[in-house]
């Protein structure tokens, strides 16, 4: 009988690598992002959508994609205001995070609220071009799910499911004001220049989420430590892989790094990292991953390499500054020191 700990590492793990197999043998759009949903999909023990369940996050993620669409023109002719309207939906997608527990719906909002018009700017047809790469991937990494649940499932819960705490509106949108000031201006940045930018905008987005829920204190372990991290873990698995390139090396190497990564997420191996730390190694080291591969066509893939990770850590710095600055303030205008903000749940 394998542990549930166990079946939960064999199980994200084949997921994510089955979907790598899946997204770039049959040369997707953007593959990596099928591989990053499977993570962000997966990591949560749950069974998968049914049917009913996969059309209606399609669904969700049109319309919160969608509204990036929207947000096109209105970037390009009204930037001040489309930029204010950015601001105050990161501060929704947080606030749903935090304070109303639905972690994916936040994370997809500010996804379409900051990838999608970047992407528009170089083109509307490459912003469409996104937002069907993004559904396909999805649509993917569920069916990914379907075939590796019967294998791991996840066991039925002990006892009866445990009543979530009482959410505290106050705290929550404090965390979502701070996660506007962390993520906004690296992607104000991004809308300068959103070729070289679009790795880092799904970066700092990932980082908005992971930073929302962790102390001042705790900020430069987790998030620099993963960032560098996952850097190490990326230059090994493009190491690995050249080895023997090609598509079925690239799915075991994916499955194996995949059991390391998910053996200390799931506990199986001991670790004093929070799962969420674990969470950010395995996303950062696929945005890293995955956009080398599709240089390694034709452009210089370890200069664009070390300029996408050069990126990752700037940006990294500089949301660890930008919470620990924006704590300090806190606590001199409170005259106390603030209660350490919610932790994420274990996994």
């Amino acid at each position: 009988m394998i542990a549930p700990a166990a079946r939960r590492t064999f199980r994200l793990a084949s997921v994510v690598a089955l979907s790598v197999a899946l997204a770039y043998g049959l040369a997707m759009p953007l593959p990596f992002m099928a591989p990053l949903f499977a993570v962000l999909l997966t990591a949560t023990p749950a069974p998968p959508p049914g049917p009913k369940g996969l059309l209606k996050l399609l669904v969700l993620v049109a319309v919160t994609l969608g509204i990036g669409l929207v947000l096109n023109p209105l970037l390009l002719n009204y930037p001040i205001t489309a930029v204010l309207i950015i601001a105050a939906g990161l501060y929704l997608s947080t606030y749903l995070s935090v304070g109303k527990g639905k972690g994916l719906v936040g994370t997809l909002l500010a996804v379409g609220l900051t990838m999608i018009p970047a992407a528009g700017l170089m083109g509307y047809a490459l912003a469409s071009s996104v937002v069907n790469s993004l559904l396909i991937g999805i649509a993917v990494t569920v069916a990914c799910q379907w075939l590796v649940q019967p294998l791991f499932p996840e066991p039925p819960p002990a006892g009866p499911k445990p009543l979530p705490p009482a959410a505290d509106h106050e705290r929550a949108a404090w965390l979502a004001l701070r996660t506007v000031l962390i993520v906004l201006p690296p992607v104000m940045l991004a809308f300068t220049n959103p070729g070289l930018y679009m790795p880092t905008i799904m970066k700092s987005v990932m980082l908005a989420q992971q930073g929302s829920t962790i102390s001042a204190r705790a900020a430069g372990r987790e998030l620099i430590g993963s960032t560098f991290l996952a850097g190490v873990y990326a230059m090994a698995f493009w190491f690995a892989l050249k080895l023997l390139p090609n598509l079925w090396m690239f799915f075991l190497w994916m499955l194996l790094f995949g059991l390391h990564i998910g053996s200390r997420l799931y506990g199986v191996v001991a670790s004093r990292h929070p799962p969420s730390y674990w969470v950010n190694v395995f996303v950062t080291m696929l945005i890293l991953v995955g956009p080398a591969v599709q240089d390694s066509t034709g452009d210089d893939v370890y200069r664009e390499f070390l300029v996408r990770f050069t990126l990752f850590v700037l940006v990294t710095l500089y949301a660890w500054g930008a919470i620990v600055a924006l704590e300090w303030l806190r606590e001199g205008r409170d005259g106390r020191r603030t209660i350490p903000p919610m932790t994420s749940p274990s996994i």
